[in-house]
């Protein structure tokens, strides 16, 4: 599913117009997204959790040279099934 496939199936189940259904996916995208950048967690119950984790530095190798190459320290987002989510994808 794309995000024009998700604002219709929006637009459907809430009973909301094409243009709403998109104005209230990208609020919450946006509102997610702020959260994450302030390294804060959203919890969505039922859903899931959305985090940052830390990623420490460290040392790969290219896989073409097989030179040593170093990783630098990054944050990533991280994303945690609920128990509803994972029971309904079994």
């Amino acid at each position: 599913m794309n995000k024009t496939e998700l604002i219709n199936a929006i637009a459907e189940k809430a009973n909301l117009t094409k243009v709403d259904a998109k104005n209230a996916l990208e609020a919450a995208l946006d509102a997610i997204a702020g959260a994450l950048a302030a390294n804060d967690k959203v919890a969505l119950l039922g859903f899931g959790t959305f985090s940052v984790q830390e990623k420490d530095a460290r040392t790969g190798i290219n896989p073409r040279t097989k030179e040593k190459i170093e990783i630098p320290a990054r944050k990533a987002v991280k994303f945690k099934a609920g128990a509803d989510l994972e029971n309904k994808v079994k």
